[in-house]
């Protein structure tokens, strides 16, 4: 048996936590691969909506297990606030979440040197969520970083000596720590919750399962865009958000990959900082972010807003090895009387299919215009519902992709994700 790739093709919020929700039935493990808790989840179900953090997607159908893989970085106070929320609403995991030894531990220092760093950055502002992300990926990186497993191992004795080494990097650049004590005081509180779940050492217990014929999906956050090494960079996250970043973020070999689901919205969104070639300032713009509530859901923040960028998507498939597309908020384009589509970059006077290594250079959007399907399409729970306009977008996206489309989302409730017919 091999593993199964759920990811986002785009800068993230492509709508990943509702897709795993749906596909979890099909598999019996749902194992989260990277990233920490400044990635946002957002499943809508029986009238209830979550936001997960940490804890992968796969949490709501009861009789699956669901890894934290050692691709991570956990915060416990976050953590902690997370299980709470999902156990007041009648959803225990206790038994149900395990956690990879080899997953990295945000402190509470983290956070610290993360509003350090951007406020040094004063124009240049990457737009960090301030969790404490990139710090802790650094020091994993540097070979400095704590990782759950040493809570079980004289924790204290390292954790003090990984403190005393951020509070003078903080006292250097006369940075503020006031709030340091309040801060570990929840982070204390909260490793005491993490130590309720059992820790594994997750690359062999993955490995195991599918010697077994378990089928496992590997759960993404963020987006191929933010990519460490292959996004709009620097204005990225600090993992490895692509197919192999879950090789390397569960234990998995290349060769035990299986489907690659690459998911994106049928058009773009980007939070914070960066690039974005295709970004609307006009009344579209407003009317996209409108239409899709296009607000982070950990962050809050307004998302920006545009038309599709097929330059993007078809390097993100490619870096991916896509196997099936999964198309989400087709809803928010009921309305257009025009939809437009970007598949070509003109750069310096010359038109490129490749997207360039600086994306924020002078880009001219090339697009193609198609007639929009302006009907309510949230109710429909058949492709053969489909209004002709809107297969035509489906097969002018397929043609350009090269990769069959076999999901489509038309609203934000699991029960609006339509499978598609004839496609695998």
């Amino acid at each position: 048996m091999n593993a199964d790739i759920l990811l986002g093709l785009q800068w993230g919020d492509e709508g990943k936590g509702k897709i795993v929700d749906v596909l979890t039935p099909d598999y019996e493990i749902i194992a989260r691969f990277q990233g920490g808790p400044n990635a946002g989840h957002t499943l809508e179900f029986e009238g209830e909506k979550y936001v997960l953090r940490s804890v992968p997607s796969g949490i709501f159908q009861g009789d699956k297990l669901n890894v934290i893989g050692n691709g991570v970085v956990l915060d416990p106070a976050l953590f902690k606030g997370e299980i709470e929320s999902l156990e007041a609403s009648g959803h225990d995991l206790t038994k149900r979440l395990l956690i990879s030894k080899k997953a990295h531990l945000i402190l509470p220092t983290h956070r610290l040197l993360d509003a350090c760093y951007e406020a040094a950055k004063g124009d240049a502002k990457i737009g960090t969520t301030g969790k404490g992300i990139g710090p802790t990926y650094t020091e994993k990186v540097g070979r400095n970083g704590l990782r759950v497993g040493d809570l079980l191992y004289d924790f204290e004795t390292k954790y003090n000596a990984v403190k005393e080494r951020h509070l003078m990097i903080l006292a250097q650049n006369n940075f503020d720590v006031s709030s340091l004590e309040e801060i570990e005081k929840e982070w204390f509180q909260g490793v005491e919750k993490l130590k309720q779940f059992n820790f594994i050492d997750s690359e062999h217990f993955i490995n195991k399962a599918l010697l077994e014929n378990r089928k496992v999906l590997a759960e993404g956050a963020q987006g191929t865009m933010l990519d460490i090494d292959f996004g709009s960079y620097p204005f990225v996250t600090s993992s490895n958000t692509i197919a192999a970043g879950a090789c390397t973020g569960l234990g998995v070999a290349p060769g035990k990959i299986g489907e690659v689901f690459g998911i994106f919205k049928a058009y773009c969104t980007r939070v914070g900082s960066g690039p974005f070639p295709t970004e609307l300032f006009d009344e579209t713009g407003d009317k996209l972010r409108k239409f899709g509530f296009e607000f982070g859901s950990v962050t809050g923040r307004p998302r920006r807003c545009g038309w599709i960028d097929l330059v993007a998507l078809r390097y993100a498939i490619m870096l991916n090895g896509v196997t099936q597309l999964i198309m989400m908020k087709s809803d928010v384009l009921d309305t257009f009387e025009t939809i437009k589509a970007c598949v070509s970059y003109k750069i310096d006077g010359q038109e490129t299919e490749d997207f360039p290594f600086e994306a924020d250079c002078n880009i001219e959007p090339v697009y193609v215009e198609l007639a929009g399907w302006q009907t309510d399409m949230t109710g429909m729970k058949s492709e053969n519902e489909f209004p002709e306009e809107f297969n035509n977008y489906l097969s002018f996206l397929e043609q350009e992709l090269n990769v069959p489309i076999s999901i489509v989302s038309v609203g934000p409730d699991r029960d609006q994700t339509i499978s598609l017919l004839n496609k695998s």
